[in-house]
């Protein structure tokens, strides 16, 4: 398990290369345990609001009669974004990848394509 912890957080590190991002954590979907973190945990967000969050779009959005799963989320303040992408994995609860970025030194676009072109990375 060492060995997947390392590659976990080697890959997570390598995200934080990304313009603005200033932290990104690895969630379960379900029960909001992070299994890894890299950078300011604090930008990227919480475990447990997290999933929480995700899943009351993702039931809301479900209501609203929207078809399919929640793909991301992406949030916005006056200081920063947060966005929480799905992570397919063959097997297990769905994961959530959250990644905090600073608002003046990232492009929401740019970032959100990068990150999420990236987020099968992580468990790779």
């Amino acid at each position: 398990m060492g060995e997947n912890a390392t590659a976990l957080q080697t890959s997570l590190d390598r995200l934080l290369d990304s313009p603005g991002v200033t932290g990104v954590a690895l969630i379960d979907a379900v029960t909001g345990l992070v299994y890894g973190a890299a950078g300011d945990i604090g930008e990227a967000g919480g475990g447990a609001e997290s999933s929480e969050l995700a899943a009351l779009i993702a039931q809301r959005l479900g209501e609203a009669g929207a078809e399919g799963d929640l793909e991301s989320v992406v949030l916005t303040s006056r200081r920063r974004h947060q966005m929480l992408f799905s992570v397919v994995r063959p097997a297990g609860d769905p994961l959530l990848l959250a990644a905090g970025l600073d608002r003046d030194r990232a492009n929401v676009a740019l970032a959100l394509r990068s990150l999420g072109d990236r987020v099968t990375e992580v468990l790779a």
